[in-house]
């Protein structure tokens, strides 16, 4: 599957974190008392390997792998040593040792588009938990319609570590057509790279067929949430949380 521009250049990649700062990650707050008592854990588009290096500095002692397709923002995360990082996609992979829990935050899950693909990677999520192990993602709620708000007027302002200030503007390339959405960041500032633009698709499922796919994958729905605050899902819930276990 192509890459992103936004993960795959290392200067975006810091524009990421800076986006995205720990403040304002009440994902982890929800994913990491999971991963600590989870003797060997996967993160599947691990991006720059923050969370991680947050579950090894929370005091997790056991195995923990990251795996993103994209060089941009693994380049930052093998900067953390002790935390095994691998370059590829999961479909690529054949584990000598498989995971009690594989996790996918950020949205990454919503970057497979196509079902072909959507139907590969859980194949390839059943293959990598053991017996007994628990995928935990997220997707944005299409019902929350959250793309309404990926306009102009609600332009980012972010600075990176070398002090740059990086202006984000994001614009709707196609409204949601029922399955997708696609629209393009443009990152403006004073720095040699700017400007840059990055074009993204994001594929929306509703519960129904978020369910048949895990199904079909050999999995079941152990526990779901409508946010990351626990709180249940509802037809306008901004999420669909899922907890599905490998029998």
């Amino acid at each position: 599957m192509p890459v992103d521009r936004f993960y795959d250049d290392t200067f975006l990649s810091a524009v990421y974190d800076a986006w995205h700062p720990r403040a304002v990650r009440d994902d982890y707050d929800f994913y990491l008392p999971h991963i600590l008592k989870a003797s060997a854990v996967l993160d599947v588009g691990c991006g720059t390997g923050t969370l991680l290096q947050e579950a090894r500095k929370a005091g997790h002692s056991g195995r923990l792998c990251g795996i993103d397709p994209a060089p941009g923002v693994l380049e930052r995360a093998r900067a953390y040593p002790g935390i095994e990082w691998v370059l590829g996609e999961l479909q690529e992979q054949d584990w000598e040792h498989r995971f009690d829990l594989v996790v996918m935050t950020g949205h990454a899950f919503q970057a497979i588009v196509s079902d072909s693909d959507l139907q590969s990677f859980m194949a390839s999520i059943s293959k990598s938990l053991v017996p007994g192990g628990v995928f935990a993602f997220e997707t944005r709620n299409p019902s929350a319609r959250p793309w309404k708000r990926w306009t102009p007027e609600n332009t980012a302002s972010v600075v990176v570590p070398d002090g740059t200030c990086v202006l984000i503007t994001t614009e709707l390339n196609s409204d949601f057509d029922g399955q997708t959405v696609t629209f393009t960041h443009t990152f403006s500032g004073n720095h040699p790279s700017l400007p840059m633009h990055s074009r993204s698709t994001l594929r929306f499922l509703n519960t129904d067929a978020l369910q048949t796919l895990i199904e079909q994958a050999g999995l079941h729905i152990e526990q779901r949430f409508g946010d990351f605050d626990g709180s249940m899902p509802t037809p306008t819930s901004p999420e669909i949380i899922t907890l599905a276990r490998r029998p």
